[in-house]
């Protein structure tokens, strides 16, 4: 039986996406020249991904993109952008120790940039450690990987127009994108305007602040760093201590950026081009916006009353008097807000340590970790709509129950869902379980193989915390801290894990039916 897939045209594409990827590391060599640091190392980069782009290029130089070519062009440009992104990792560990010299932690650092999980094996995050360029690096991967590589190939090259739209379906976030525009590459370009305008704004906002002197620490260098992992829901930060390292100022600012990350992009649009009501009438925002007050005022006030303990967890001097927070209802709000939202649209930034909360407050930031997004967002995990359309169902059943005669259809937006659609969601929330529960047994059983010592809190969180592309979990991998010490053979599961979380599973999984690539 011959193949029904032809693979030399979707790993040509792979290989122009490859190519052109190769100009985005201008940024990275840019501060590189600044600074003095590594400049060999990113123009050698640069020219690698050339010749690897034009090499990948030359088995298909006019494909023909199908159905079941497309599935395969976007799981493997995710899959390659991941390997190659490591090469500036890799070669800049060749001038000095690094941790990312080793080529799985670079592979783990790599895919949790590109797709914006904000999970590091980096140990040491700092200026003095690591140079200026590879840290802006790792930013860029995660601005870059936040609306979608394949989605920004769709928007500047003309051969990925037709049958874009189905390639956007495949690698957006969500259950399915909204075409904007009559044309799928002006839609592709419209997201990416709206991103990169977002992005823009908040660095201006975080530049202000500085030079008003409310935001010290918040210099140039950091003002363009932080839009490029809030925007895209990633969380890297070139500080150690995340955005606990910055004012309170800096932390209310974020807050809202991270919201509007976690937001269906469409809406802006639609905003913008004069539906003034798009956002209030939307009922995924509304229940987007419900879902995160709700759990904000519970743990504000575990936290007033409560406080945090920070025994046994070391905290460096000068945030000390950050953990007083029992009774001071501005600051217990204010990291609840940002732990909150960073963990529902799975950005993963931290405001505070979160290992000082309660255990109850930590069990609820763990279940919070499957929320999600908007569909149409850059954020992760299971998405909000869903959940939504869930909660309608189980209504709906309840209705139906008691009156069996009557048809009750789920509506969303006021318009009816389809069955096939709605069996579609339980499906993905299933196999989404399923594998958590399978990839959190996985890692506890390594765990333990190389007698690596972890809680089931702290495998659980690692299992949602990869498969959601939210960045930290719990103890050892707590928001301070990094998954430097898992095993080879778990980093590579979380590297999986990721991949598969980042496009929804399922265009992965197809992959691996023998339907896919002979029937």
């Amino acid at each position: 039986m011959t193949l029904r897939v032809d693979w030399r045209a979707s790993v040509s594409l792979t290989g122009r996406v490859i190519k052109y990827l190769s100009v985005a590391l201008l940024l990275p060599l840019f501060v590189a020249v600044i600074y003095g640091e590594d400049v060999a190392v990113f123009a050698a980069t640069i020219v690698i991904y050339v010749l690897i782009g034009l090499g990948l290029e030359r088995l298909d130089p006019d494909p023909d993109l199908g159905a079941r070519e497309g599935f395969l062009m976007v799981a493997l440009t995710w899959l390659a952008v991941a390997v190659v992104g490591t090469l500036p990792y890799l070669l800049a560990g060749m001038n000095g120790p690094s941790t990312l010299a080793n080529p799985v932690n670079a592979l783990f650092e790599s895919m949790s940039g590109f797709t914006t999980t904000g999970a590091t094996v980096m140990g040491e995050i700092s200026t003095e450690r690591h140079s200026h360029a590879i840290l802006i690096w790792r930013q860029l991967t995660q601005w870059l990987g936040g609306m979608g590589i394949v989605v920004l190939a769709v928007a500047i090259l003309p051969e990925l127009s037709v049958g874009g739209a189905q390639l956007m379906d495949a690698e957006a976030p969500g259950p399915g994108i909204e075409k904007l525009t009559p044309r799928i590459a002006e839609t592709a370009r419209a997201l990416w305007l709206a991103y990169f305008a977002f992005t823009v704004v908040q660095f201006v906002l975080l530049y202000g602040l500085h030079l008003a002197g409310l935001a010290p620490n918040m210099t140039l260098y950091n003002a363009v760093a932080h839009p490029l992992t809030t925007m895209p829901t990633g969380g890297f930060s070139p500080e150690a201590r995340s955005i606990e390292a910055f004012s309170a100022a800096v932390q209310w600012l974020i807050i809202p950026f991270m919201i509007a990350a976690g937001t269906n992009f469409a809406l802006f649009w639609r905003f913008l081009t004069g539906e003034r009501d798009a956002l209030v009438d939307d009922a995924e925002f509304r229940f987007y916006l419900g879902v995160m007050g709700a759990i904000t005022a519970i743990i504000t006030g575990g936290l007033v009353v409560g406080g945090v303990s920070t025994a046994g967890i070391e905290v460096p001097a000068r945030f000390a008097e950050q953990y007083a927070i029992a009774g001071d209802l501005e600051a217990s709000a204010r990291h609840a807000a940002f732990q909150v939202v960073s963990i529902v649209t799975t950005t993963g930034y931290a405001s505070i340590d979160f290992n000082t909360w309660s255990p109850t407050l930590q069990t609820l930031l763990l279940l919070v970790m499957f929320v999600g997004g908007s569909a149409g967002s850059t954020g992760g995990a299971v998405k909000i709509v869903r959940w939504l359309v869930i909660l309608k169902s189980l209504k709906r059943e309840l209705f139906t129950t008691v009156h069996p005669e009557a048809v009750s259809p789920v509506r969303l937006a006021g318009r009816p869902l389809d069955e096939r659609a709605i069996r579609g969601i339980y499906a993905f929330t299933l196999v989404y379980l399923l594998i958590f529960a399978v990839g959190a047994g996985l890692l506890m059983l390594d765990a333990a193989r190389v007698g690596y010592s972890i809680s089931v809190l702290e495998g659980l969180s690692a299992a949602a915390s990869t498969l959601g592309n939210v960045g930290p979990g719990f103890g050892a991998i707590g928001p301070m801290n990094s998954y430097l010490g898992f095993p080879a053979t778990s980093k590579l599961l979380m590297v999986f894990l990721m991949w598969v979380g980042r496009l929804e599973i399922f265009p992965v999984l197809v992959l691996l039916t023998s339907a896919y690539w002979r029937s």
